[in-house]
């Protein structure tokens, strides 16, 4: 059965309506790389970063060209983890949380 709307597009509008629903996926994108899974948390911050804030405005708030970004997030990139942790810091600037690391056992 097909559906009738983009999955992305649904999701995107989420994103720009639903501050709670930010805030999980930021997280969320975080929690992937803490748990090594690298390729699914860049694909999670470069789908809250297309929905919210955009490459360009990243770009000025990174000093780092918005076509480099969108390298580092995309599918073959490979960000240093200063640049992943820059990112992440922006965006949670930009959403007005702070995100905290705790260990469980």
């Amino acid at each position: 059965m097909a559906l009738t709307r983009d999955f992305k597009e649904t999701v995107r509008e989420r994103l720009q309506r639903d501050p709670s629903f930010r805030e999980a996926l930021l997280k969320e994108a975080v929690e992937c790389f803490l748990a090594g899974d690298v390729e699914t948390g860049k694909s999670l911050l470069r789908d809250h970063v297309n929905a919210t804030i955009g490459f360009v405005e990243l770009g000025g708030l990174t000093d780092k060209s918005p076509k480099s970004l969108m390298r580092m997030l995309g599918p073959n990139g490979n960000p240093h983890a200063g640049n992943l942790f820059e990112i992440i810091g922006r965006l949670q600037e930009r959403e007005g949380v702070h995100l905290e690391v705790r260990a469980v056992r």
